[in-house]
């Protein structure tokens, strides 16, 4: 439970992430099969998680260091 408050924020873009990937997916995606991320919905939801990830993570506060 203290890991799912710690970073609330981070598994929040994870999921709008993969959401979004799989959309991105379903209404544009890759009609020849060539495309490497768009291709698959499982790549298209995977990289989709990471990108939520990583931009909600960068829009949290860093608290400061204690020294």
């Amino acid at each position: 439970m203290e890991f799912i408050a710690k970073y609330k924020l981070t598994l929040i873009g994870v999921v709008v992430g993969s959401i979004g990937g799989f959309l991105y997916y379903y209404f544009i995606g890759c009609s020849s099969g060539t495309c490497a991320i768009t291709s698959n919905p499982i790549n298209s939801s995977l990289y989709g998680a990471l990108m939520g990830g990583l931009v909600f993570n960068m829009t949290k506060e860093q608290k400061a260091k204690k020294e």
